[in-house]
Order: C-alpha cells, then sequence, then structure tokens
C-alpha cells in the first residue's frame, strides 16, 4: 500500500462533504498539474491519502481510501488530466496543521513541507504513521 496526500480548498470540495458522499466516494478533480497527475496514475484501489484543507486553514482533517484508480478527469474533455476515486475513512481527532508539520524535524523531508504547492503528493510511511500520530 502507498501513502498520498490530497489538497483542496474547503470552499470548494470540505472533508464533510467528502464525508456526505458516503461509500459512493467522488472523483478527485481539478487536478491540473503533471507531476500532480503522474502521481494520481500511480495511486492505487486501496491506498490511503490524507486529506489536506489548503487556504487559510492549511491542515491534514482526514484520511481517504482510494476505490477507484486513474481515469480521465469528467470536468474536462483534455485526456491528459486524471481523477481517482476517493472515499472518506475518519476524520483526524485533532487536525494537524501545517505549521506544527513543518515544526517536527523528523517531517523536515516531507513534500507538504519542502514542495508545499503541490495538490497531489506521495507520504511515506514514517511519515504517514508520524502524522497519524500528532492528529490522535
Amino acid at each position: 500500500m502507498n501513502y498520498w496526500l490530497l489538497k483542496t480548498e474547503p470552499d470548494d470540495w470540505s472533508w464533510d462533504e467528502q464525508v456526505a458522499k458516503g461509500k459512493k466516494g467522488e472523483p478527485w478533480t481539478g487536478v491540473r498539474n503533471a507531476q500532480a497527475r503522474n502521481f494520481i496514475r500511480e495511486m492505487k484501489k486501496g491506498d490511503l491519502a490524507f486529506f489536506y484543507h489548503t487556504g487559510g486553514e492549511k491542515k491534514v482533517v482526514g484520511i481517504v481510501k482510494v476505490v477507484k484508480e486513474a481515469y480521465q478527469d469528467p470536468t474536462t474533455d483534455d485526456d491528459r488530466w486524471l481523477v481517482v476515486d476517493v472515499v472518506a475513512v475518519e476524520p483526524f481527532p485533532e487536525p494537524v496543521p501545517l505549521a506544527d508539520i513543518k515544526a517536527e524535524p523528523k517531517l523536515a523531508e516531507m513534500k507538504l513541507v519542502k514542495n508545499a504547492r503541490l495538490s497531489v503528493q506521495p507520504v511515506t510511511e514514517k511519515e504517514w504513521k508520524l502524522v497519524r500520530k500528532m492528529g490522535a
């Protein structure tokens, strides 16, 4: 299994909206960055991802699971852009702010710290475990 981080503006798509989709899930649409698209292409059914609110919040708020692998983004006719379908797994009891992630020396190499603008990014198993612990 691989781990990921998916970023969204909560005004565009929030954790509560993701949860409301239930077991049906929702396509992760709107990615228009080639590197992020390539990461979507690597995602496999069963992979887990942190659900990250950007904008004024900047925090990990929950965990989603990939339930359908990459296919063309239905919001565009441009076949370069892909989506995966994700379902909410669980909220974080304590959302983990970006400031706390940046303050943790063990997370200094995390893509979120080094390339904060990338909307879809891999997370190592060690990073995954530590951020989960921070949100417990």
